[in-house]
């Protein structure tokens, strides 16, 4: 679902807003979550960070009550905000309102039996913490070594992303790394390697590491032609050759595989996770 600014001509169904304290990650991952529920509707989608005064709330609940008059209907809000002063302002405005700490929080509150901290941002500020430092960690080690640029440390990987060019390896990577804290390298598997019908030798040594990405060759001659139109390298023929080839060389090298045509990044992550055993 795009992100689209409060002025776009209205093509679309309703305007959802995630309203935030922080950086509105929350909100919009866990809204998202459920508006996949909806994949029928065309959602405009607007993310309004660092709501953390009173007077940004005012400043929130104007542009809701601004596209409620555009939209002829009123938007859906999701809202992270702790604040009981900010939150409360933002609830007055002109929309269906869904309080995502109030819904979850209080009722553990009751379980547990004590008070949440109510600390403003607290899900975003552990930047010294020790799962925090592993994430920075892995995306400096996952940019190091993406599509095969750096041959040394591997041993550090925790997974070796292998496949053709443009199959997802490097989003995976990546993904892997800022979501997970997973040192995750990719390499590629290149003509050369298929004509020798082996793999870089590299990375023989790490082979239990290895998990293989593929895709369709009609979805991945789409791709390379955005990037090379009209290259050989970006041909249907030579397209289906590589995939055929990358696809019998992890077969034969018995590497767990699959394709990435029509799985998420999410998807293909969890997979990867279940492969590690994580």
């Amino acid at each position: 679902m795009p992100f689209m600014s409060d002025s776009t001509p209205s093509r679309y169904d309703r305007t959802v807003f995630y309203v935030s304290d922080g950086t509105g990650v929350t909100a919009e991952t866990f809204g998202q979550s459920l508006l996949t529920q909806f994949d029928r509707l065309e959602l405009r989608q607007v993310r309004l960070p660092f709501v953390d005064s009173v007077e940004k709330a005012h400043q929130a609940v104007e542009r809701i009550n601004r596209q409620a008059l555009l939209d002829r209907h009123r938007p859906v809000v999701f809202s992270t905000l702790v604040d009981a002063r900010v939150n409360d302002v933002v609830r007055l405005a002109n929309c269906r309102f869904l309080d995502l700490f109030a819904t979850f929080v209080e009722p553990l509150e009751s379980e547990f039996g004590v008070k949440s901290t109510h600390t403003v941002g607290r899900s975003h500020a552990a930047t010294n913490s020790e799962a925090y430092q592993r994430r920075i960690a892995a995306i400096n080690y996952s940019l190091a070594h993406d599509d095969g640029q750096l041959h040394t440390d591997l041993e550090h990987a925790e997974v070796i992303l292998v496949g053709v060019s443009r199959s997802g390896k490097t989003p995976t990577s990546l993904y892997l790394a800022m979501q997970h804290g997973i040192r995750a390298a990719n390499y590629p598997l290149v003509p050369e390697d298929f004509e020798r019908r082996r793999l870089p030798q590299v990375l023989y040594r790490f082979k239990p590491k290895l998990f293989g990405l593929s895709i369709a060759p009609e979805r991945l001659a789409e791709i390379r032609n955005e990037r090379r139109p009209g290259s050989r390298y970006a041909s249907f023929e030579n397209c289906r050759y590589e995939v055929a080839e990358a696809e019998a060389m992890m077969r034969r090298e018995g590497i767990r595989w699959l394709s990435s045509t029509t799985k998420s990044i999410e998807e293909i992550a969890a997979t990867v996770l279940q492969a590690l055993d994580r």
